[in-house]
């Protein structure tokens, strides 16, 4: 063929469930950036006119819709280039998953989405229909007629098709066929997810598929905190025959991010730019910079101002600190003082005028103390060296921070319940009673300064925790987001040495060198977590190969034995606990704030993994794992 170039940009946005004004916005930005890059075509990520996580609202046909009445505006702005925009299409009752090709104010045609994602976090399957390969029909919207189906597009003497996230994950992906019909250009709209190290698969998957389909391949990705659970990275990738031409800095605070590349199509291409792809991913890096970037999206979209903790001086409590003055850090950052302070709709014109002046070793600080209210909530029980970590931790990072006692409010209902029943309550007869009021009493006044502050309150409970019920309900579980619930206790302890020698959070040092303990029960017993439970990182391997791997608790055992984790009669009893447990508890993974989904798997029965609340508690596999080990 002739040698054709064309300007390709790939264009993330941070989009939000049918908040149709910020979307159009967004996709308004991204197109017009792209004009003024003289771009010919311009790739948006999957369903960013109504956001990807609308959910059951997909069943409700106005949403369709709707937004193809927001597709039609769209179509206006698309004067001298083509854009590829993703939105539902309802067809004899069916919704379909689809991306929109408009050329120069045209609607070409509508492709939809062939293989639908159901695993993990996704259940496309309840909402969409998947297409069925080659078949291309008409039909009408609004008394116009389209195209819609598998459809082999042209820009210039380019023959380009779609790919949509899954398909492109899938075997017999569409591009096999593609390729047959003379295809030189894949476009892939996507909703992917974030999850540890998963940005390396997906590099992969976009650049081992130009190499043997020999082609060029762009990739958008969603970005953000899009609708409470999910974060995505907003990644986008332009490769070419096995070569990676962009890609760009993941999980930014913008709300479109867009990457530009004049590419060459002909019988023997040339690449003139190259890129190397980054060293071994850091998860560490990336669990930050998701974490930090999901609580900003989640106060704004939820028009909260700012965060409440309460501040144990643990690891987890800490970890939630961190991420809020990490979020204030790496906003700033991506978006200078003044954007970042418009983007929260917080603050006044004078007061965004008083953080633009300051110092810049000031700015973090000063932000992170509008932002972040703290209270160690101490009783008879705590210790001096977790109000000294909590305290240390709040002063580091310039949160506010008040310190106050529960130890009235525990005798008042102990005292009340002592009367009721005519006997005391006493550590060796009622030892988880005792433990429990002390965690629940904190909740009323924690909340009290949540509601003040028009805030959110942080719960703190982890993965681990989450997974064998080690949490009060109601009481540390107390919360309008759980942001760490999805990071393992192992992780999240090594993360926090990272971050006190990587990132400079020095008020972590007091943390550090605690054991991880509730510090519930008189402190001559030197109560810690893993005397309560197991050694965190045997708890979190049960539990991978349980639940991850799918394992019953007779492989579960057989294959710790193999890894020699501990002599096999501790072993067994460490694994009937797990899931003793895990059983007695779903009840609470049911009840838990919404958490985000942070690693390749997560706990929660609403986005993950769904578990009976009622079950017969794994007592048959137990008894045979007894009698076996």
């Amino acid at each position: 063929m002739e040698e054709t170039r064309l300007i390709l940009a790939g264009a993330a946005l941070n989009q939000t469930p049918i908040d149709w004004e910020g979307n159009l916005q967004n996709i308004q930005e991204a197109i017009t950036e792209a004009k003024k890059n003289k771009v010919d075509l311009l790739l948006l990520p999957e369903l960013c006119i109504t956001g990807y996580g609308c959910e059951d609202l997909y069943l409700s046909h106005w949403l369709a819709e709707e937004a193809f009445r927001k597709l039609l505006e769209v179509k206006e702005w698309c004067d001298g280039l083509t854009v590829a925009v993703g939105l539902p299409v309802v067809l004899e009752g069916a919704v379909y998953n689809t991306a929109c090709v408009i050329k120069n104010k045209q609607i070409v045609g509508f492709t939809a989405k062939q293989f639908l994602a159901n695993d993990g976090v996704h259940y496309e399957t309840r909402w969409f229909k998947p297409w069925p390969a080659n078949q291309v029909q008409e039909f009408t919207m609004f008394g116009q007629q389209y195209r819609i189906g598998d459809i082999i597009y042209e820009e210039q003497g380019v023959k380009y098709a779609f790919e949509i996230c899954e398909d492109a994950w899938r075997p017999n992906r569409p591009a096999e066929r593609h390729m047959g019909k003379g295809v030189q250009l894949i476009l892939n709209p996507s909703a992917s997810h974030f999850a540890l190290s998963k940005t390396d698969v997906r590099y992969r998957l976009v650049v081992d598929a130009s190499k043997k389909y020999q082609c060029a391949y762009l990739y958008a990705n969603l970005l953000g905190n899009e609708a409470g659970r999910m974060i995505y990275d907003g990644e986008v990738l332009i490769a070419q025959n096995g070569k990676l031409i962009r890609r760009n800095d993941l999980l930014c605070f913008k709300n479109v991010d867009m990457e530009v590349a004049e590419v060459c199509f002909s019988d023997n291409p040339q690449i003139a730019e190259v890129i190397e792809y980054l060293p071994p991913i850091d998860e560490n890096k990336e669990l930050i910079a998701a974490l930090s970037l999901a609580l900003f999206d989640y106060m704004r979209k939820s028009h909260s101002r700012g965060f409440v903790l309460s501040l144990s001086g643990g690891a987890d409590s800490s970890l939630c600190a961190v991420a809020v003055a990490e979020m204030v850090r790496r906003g700033v950052e991506s978006l200078g003082v003044l954007n970042f302070v418009a983007k929260t709709r917080m603050f006044s014109i004078k007061e965004a005028d008083y953080f633009d002046k300051l110092p810049a070793d000031q700015v973090q600080p000063e932000l992170v103390k509008r932002l972040l209210t703290c209270a160690y909530q101490g009783t008879i029980n705590s210790s001096d060296d977790t109000y000294n970590s909590a305290k240390g931790l709040a002063d580091s990072i310039g949160a506010v921070f008040y310190n106050w006692t529960m130890d009235d409010e525990v005798k008042g209902y102990v005292s009340k319940i002592e009367h009721a029943l005519d006997r005391p309550l006493t550590w060796e007869h009622d030892d988880i009673t005792l433990q429990n009021i002390q965690a629940r009493v904190r909740a009323p006044g924690i909340w009290m300064l949540a509601n003040i502050n028009k805030a959110l309150l942080l719960a703190t409970s982890n993965r681990s925790e989450a997974a064998v019920g080690y949490a009060t309900m109601d009481g540390d579980t107390a919360g309008s987001i759980a942001p760490i619930a999805g990071i393992d206790k192992a992780f999240i302890r090594q993360f926090l040495i990272w971050a006190q020698q990587q990132l400079g959070y020095v008020g972590l040092q007091y943390v550090n060198n605690l054991q991880p303990s509730a510090e519930l029960r008189p402190a001559k017993e030197a109560q810690t977590d893993e005397k309560d439970l197991m050694p965190y990182e045997v708890l979190n391997q049960i539990e991978r190969l349980a639940f991850y791997d799918r394992l019953s608790p007779q492989q579960v055992y057989d294959r710790l034995v193999g890894l020699e984790v501990a002599a096999p009669e501790i072993l067994q009893a460490w694994i009937t606990k797990f899931y003793t447990l895990w059983a007695r508890n779903q009840w609470k993974r049911d009840r838990y704030a919404p958490s985000f989904h942070l690693d390749d798997y997560n706990l929660d029965p609403r986005s993950w993994l769904r578990f009976p609340i009622l079950s017969g508690g794994f007592r048959e596999e137990l008894v045979d794992l007894k009698a076996k080990s």
